[in-house]
């Protein structure tokens, strides 16, 4: 099936875009019709997870350099949702991030927790020039890996300046 939306964003390496990423994601979760019922929560949850992914991109992964990027994209399918935030750091290794429990205390350090609760799958990998952070989420109640070959994640991913 093809996409119905895909949204390619590059901003400077700065946290002042956040809310302008957040907005766009907020945005985006409005245009499904499907989501009458809950598309304000829909919306805060797409926005959450993409300024705590890009959030994570800027201060850890890119470590602040204002030499640096961030690449952000966003493709909707009837029944998929998927985010990709590109960086250009050294990577971590996600798995070993879920181990360590977070304290909801803290006013740092639980933005992986709340992807992984927010999304149905959440990967991160080598790309390009940098690493990727993809999160997916089901629009039709399924997991993503039952919405098999309605899959908007697929492709190389970009290959210009990350």
């Amino acid at each position: 099936m093809e996409n119905q939306l895909e949204v390619d964003i590059k901003v400077p390496n700065q946290t002042k875009y956040l809310s302008l990423i957040g907005k766009i994601g907020e945005d985006v979760a409005y245009t499904l019709k499907k989501f009458n019922d809950n598309r304000e929560e829909l919306a805060y949850h797409i926005n959450l997870v993409l300024t705590e992914a890009m959030a994570n991109a800027i201060k850890h992964a890119n470590q602040n350099d204002p030499n640096k990027e961030v690449h952000i994209s966003i493709s909707l399918s009837e029944n998929n949702l998927c985010i990709k935030v590109y960086d250009q750091g050294q990577g971590f290794d996600i798995s070993e991030i879920r181990k360590i429990e977070a304290n909801p205390e803290d006013e740092h350090g639980r933005g992986i927790f709340l992807i992984h609760a927010l999304m149905d799958t959440v990967t991160y990998s080598h790309c390009c020039n940098g690493h990727v952070l993809e999160m997916n989420k089901s629009l039709n109640g399924q997991s993503t890996a039952a919405a098999a070959g309605d899959d908007p994640c697929a492709g190389p991913p970009p290959t210009d300046k990350q």
